[in-house]
């Protein structure tokens, strides 16, 4: 898996639980889900991605550099 698809995962998840927590434990916890929500904004405007950059350094591989071994074996078996 990719460290998009990564990312994808995790803010559903953080999302979720935060609604979760904001209806049956307090309302600040609404405050999370909105700071991902904003996070998401920003980094499609910027390409700034904490998570992104975590997993990265976790050996994480990118949808390029999954597309790019997979180009390279596909090569390679035909030679």
């Amino acid at each position: 898996m990719s460290t998009e698809r990564y990312v994808r995962i995790i803010a559903g998840t953080v999302l979720l639980i935060g609604l979760a927590l904001g209806t049956w434990v307090h309302p600040l916890w609404f405050l999370l889900p909105a700071f991902v929500g904003l996070n998401l904004i920003q980094s499609a405007f910027t390409g700034f991605c904490p998570p992104e950059m975590i997993l990265k350094k976790f050996g994480v591989k990118t949808e390029g550099e999954l597309a790019l071994e997979k180009e390279k074996r596909s090569c390679g078996a035909r030679e």
